[in-house]
């Protein structure tokens, strides 16, 4: 068996498409386009590369998009004093910290800064929390790209039963929130889903794992997931951004392919997802705002 692949660059600028019509069709009737407010810490190359990649995204598909790049010795006062600019900025609808910040500035207090109806990574507790009650403002980028990831590629998660191996705030746990839960109006996206979590310090991984009908591997361990570790004809999500030997790899060993029905490869699979969901986010993030602006 030679897994198919689940494609999320193209999954992703279809998605863009979508997005770009949308943006086109509130310009049209006479409203800002969306606008995004990336802020970038210091010359990390990763996160330079990140932040030129979402600017990118943003442009194809008519969004504003500005890069707020500061020095990596910024005092905490005065990136927070940004942060409240951005808060007051009516063209600004969505903020993005880029992460990790420098070790002498405190991430949960620098997320939590940001006005949650911008917070469009959804990292803001106020948004964690009413992602946990079933009732999302916006859903975490990566989550939601894998869970589009298999929607669009004809994977229904109803029913079925998933692993997710991970306990990140970023990604693992939301995730697992949003399988489980059940899909209401409100909460399009959730999954109904039989859910178990999984971690690195779990014992006996590999059977929990064989008993998925779909695997999602977010521990962040190069080649973790082993074909042994996986059920014949289930399907395998691999989230794992790791650098090897000056290569990018993920959480799924290559030989896994052979035995899954479907395998997304890293680079190119929740990658490009990613950024669709957050472009997703500030769009819906500029009609909440819309939405509120209106009289009475």
């Amino acid at each position: 068996m030679t897994a198919r692949l689940l494609d999320g660059k193209a999954t992703a600028a279809a998605i863009r498409e979508e997005l770009a019509a949308q943006v086109a069709e509130r310009v049209r009737r006479g409203l800002p386009p969306p606008g995004l407010a990336a802020i970038l810490v210091g010359d990390n190359p990763a996160s330079q590369l990140y932040v030129r990649n979402k600017h990118k995204a943003c442009q194809q598909v008519g969004m504003r998009s500005w890069i707020h790049h500061l020095p990596a010795d910024i005092t905490a006062a005065r990136l927070l004093g940004l942060i409240e600019q951005l808060n007051a900025d009516p063209h600004v609808h969505g903020i993005l910290v880029q992460l990790p910040l420098p070790p002498h500035l405190d991430e949960s207090a620098v997320q939590e800064a940001v006005d949650p109806r911008k917070d469009v990574d959804a990292f803001h507790p106020e948004n964690a929390g009413l992602l946990t009650l079933g009732r999302p403002r916006f859903y975490p980028c990566t989550p939601h790209g894998v869970v589009q990831l298999l929607r669009r590629h004809g994977y229904e998660t109803a029913g079925k039963e998933i692993v997710v191996i991970g306990r990140s705030n970023i990604v693992g746990k939301p995730l697992a929130l949003m399988l489980l839960q059940k899909r209401t109006v409100p909460n399009p996206a959730a999954g109904d889903a039989t859910v178990t979590i999984v971690h690195t310090r779990s014992q006996d991984l590999a059977r929990l794992c064989q008993r998925a009908q779909i695997v999602v591997a977010a521990a962040g361990v190069p080649a973790m997931i082993t074909p042994e570790m996986v059920a014949p004809g289930a399907v395998v999500v691999d989230v794992g951004i790791n650098a090897v030997a000056g290569r990018i790899v993920g959480d799924v060993h290559p030989a896994v392919a052979e035995k899954a029905a479907a395998v997304s490869p890293v680079p190119g699979g929740v990658g490009p997802m990613t950024i669709a969901m957050l472009l997703l986010n500030t769009l819906r993030a500029a009609q909440l705002f819309q939405d509120s602006s209106k009289p009475s």
